[in-house]
Protein backbone atom coordinates (compact mmCIF):
# COMPACT_ATOMS: atom_id res chain seq x y z
CA UNK A 1 0.00 0.00 0.00
CA UNK A 2 1.02 3.51 -0.66
CA UNK A 3 1.56 5.85 2.34
CA UNK A 4 -0.84 8.37 0.83
CA UNK A 5 -3.60 5.73 0.78
CA UNK A 6 -2.99 4.97 4.46
CA UNK A 7 -3.22 8.64 5.41
CA UNK A 8 -6.38 9.14 3.38
CA UNK A 9 -8.05 6.15 5.07
CA UNK A 10 -8.16 7.99 8.41
CA UNK A 11 -11.34 8.10 10.50
CA UNK A 12 -14.27 10.07 9.17
CA UNK A 13 -15.08 13.50 10.61
CA UNK A 14 -17.87 12.72 13.02
CA UNK A 15 -17.62 8.96 13.42
CA UNK A 16 -14.73 7.23 15.18
CA UNK A 17 -13.34 10.06 17.33
CA UNK A 18 -16.53 10.84 19.19
CA UNK A 19 -15.04 13.95 20.89
CA UNK A 20 -16.95 17.17 21.16
CA UNK A 21 -15.71 20.37 19.57
CA UNK A 22 -15.79 21.98 23.05
CA UNK A 23 -12.78 19.88 24.13
CA UNK A 24 -10.80 21.11 21.13
CA UNK A 25 -11.71 24.72 21.89
CA UNK A 26 -10.69 24.33 25.55
CA UNK A 27 -7.40 22.70 24.57
CA UNK A 28 -6.66 25.50 22.09
CA UNK A 29 -7.57 28.14 24.70
CA UNK A 30 -5.27 26.45 27.23
CA UNK A 31 -2.39 26.55 24.77
CA UNK A 32 -2.92 30.28 24.21
CA UNK A 33 -3.05 30.89 27.97
CA UNK A 34 0.20 29.01 28.55
CA UNK A 35 1.90 30.91 25.72
CA UNK A 36 0.73 34.20 27.24
CA UNK A 37 1.95 33.24 30.73
CA UNK A 38 5.40 32.07 29.67
CA UNK A 39 6.25 34.30 26.72
CA UNK A 40 4.23 37.49 26.35
CA UNK A 41 3.66 38.50 29.99
CA UNK A 42 7.34 38.40 31.09
CA UNK A 43 8.36 40.33 28.00
CA UNK A 44 5.85 43.13 28.64
CA UNK A 45 6.84 43.21 32.32
CA UNK A 46 10.51 43.63 31.38
CA UNK A 47 9.68 46.33 28.81
CA UNK A 48 7.67 48.24 31.41
CA UNK A 49 10.56 48.01 33.89
CA UNK A 50 13.03 49.21 31.21
CA UNK A 51 10.82 52.19 30.32
CA UNK A 52 10.52 53.13 33.98
CA UNK A 53 14.32 52.98 34.38
CA UNK A 54 14.90 55.19 31.34
CA UNK A 55 12.30 57.71 32.50
CA UNK A 56 13.93 57.97 35.95
CA UNK A 57 17.49 58.57 34.70
CA UNK A 58 19.38 61.50 36.15
CA UNK A 59 22.82 63.02 35.73
CA UNK A 60 25.56 60.96 37.36
CA UNK A 61 23.86 57.56 36.91
CA UNK A 62 26.13 54.79 35.68
CA UNK A 63 24.64 52.98 32.68
CA UNK A 64 25.32 50.29 30.09
CA UNK A 65 24.23 50.85 26.49
CA UNK A 66 22.74 48.17 24.26
CA UNK A 67 26.15 48.01 22.55
CA UNK A 68 27.78 47.13 25.87
CA UNK A 69 29.47 50.49 26.46
CA UNK A 70 29.71 51.46 30.13
CA UNK A 71 29.54 55.10 31.09
CA UNK A 72 28.06 57.80 33.27
CA UNK A 73 25.26 60.19 32.30
CA UNK A 74 26.89 63.60 31.99
CA UNK A 75 24.03 65.68 30.58
CA UNK A 76 20.40 65.10 29.63
CA UNK A 77 19.21 66.97 26.52
CA UNK A 78 15.63 67.97 25.74
CA UNK A 79 15.58 66.15 22.39
CA UNK A 80 15.50 62.68 24.03
CA UNK A 81 19.28 62.25 23.96
CA UNK A 82 21.96 61.92 26.62
CA UNK A 83 25.61 62.83 26.78
CA UNK A 84 27.46 59.84 28.23
CA UNK A 85 31.00 60.08 29.58
CA UNK A 86 32.93 56.84 29.06
CA UNK A 87 36.26 58.06 30.40
CA UNK A 88 37.47 61.43 31.70
CA UNK A 89 37.31 63.84 28.77
CA UNK A 90 35.62 61.37 26.41
CA UNK A 91 31.90 61.60 25.90
CA UNK A 92 29.33 60.95 23.21
CA UNK A 93 25.64 61.55 22.58
CA UNK A 94 23.16 58.67 22.45
CA UNK A 95 19.39 58.22 22.32
CA UNK A 96 17.60 57.29 25.54
CA UNK A 97 16.32 54.14 23.88
CA UNK A 98 19.93 52.91 23.46
CA UNK A 99 20.33 52.43 27.21
CA UNK A 100 20.22 48.82 28.28
CA UNK A 101 20.49 48.81 32.06
CA UNK A 102 21.99 50.39 35.10
CA UNK A 103 25.67 49.64 35.66
CA UNK A 104 25.12 48.10 39.11
CA UNK A 105 22.49 45.74 37.64
CA UNK A 106 24.97 44.68 34.98
CA UNK A 107 27.60 43.96 37.63
CA UNK A 108 25.13 41.90 39.68
CA UNK A 109 24.17 39.84 36.64
CA UNK A 110 27.82 39.28 35.76
CA UNK A 111 28.69 38.01 39.25
CA UNK A 112 25.59 35.80 39.33
CA UNK A 113 26.58 34.22 36.03
CA UNK A 114 30.07 33.36 37.29
CA UNK A 115 28.78 31.61 40.44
Amino acid sequence: MNIMNILLMGPSQGGAQGGSPMVSILFFGGMILIMWLFMIRPQTKKAKQQKQFIDNLKEGDKIVTIAGIHGKVKKMNDDNTLVVEVSPGTSFTIERSAISMEYTSAQQQKTAATK
